[in-house]
């Protein structure tokens, strides 16, 4: 995982970084595809994480020719995919903690069964 700098940059800076005009990070943001923060004197900062959102803005606008409501749709779309992701991940952690759980006493279930529980075992054949 990458870690994260607590950097932030100014419109200009971006703009002259990725090739384009400051009217057009303007425009992204009036359409909601990015959310800089804002500076007390109310400077548009920039993080590393809205840059990396500019990256796939770009690149979607610039070599796959998708308009700005088609960006927008993948951005969502990429958004609930990465939100079930993670909660699949949580759900697969808790069965796996469920399990180890149940497998830890087993044993214990075992012992106190009204009908005996027996360990078959295989002999292998020579």
């Amino acid at each position: 995982m990458k870690k994260r700098s607590k950097a932030a940059y100014m419109i200009s800076a971006v703009a002259e970084q990725y090739q384009i005009h400051p009217q057009t990070l303007r425009l992204y943001e009036r359409e909601g595809l990015l959310k800089p923060s804002r500076s007390d004197g109310n400077t548009r900062l920039y993080t590393d994480e809205d840059l990396e959102r500019l990256e796939v803005i770009l690149k979607l606008t610039r070599d796959l020719g998708v308009n700005l409501a088609g960006v927008e749709i993948i951005l969502n779309m990429r958004e609930k995919m990465a939100e079930m992701q993670r909660q699949i991940e949580q759900f697969v952690s808790s069965l796996n903690t469920e399990i180890n759980q149940r497998s830890r006493s087993a044993p214990v279930e075992q012992a106190q069964s009204l009908i005996p529980v027996i360990e078959v075992k295989r002999v292998k054949k020579a």
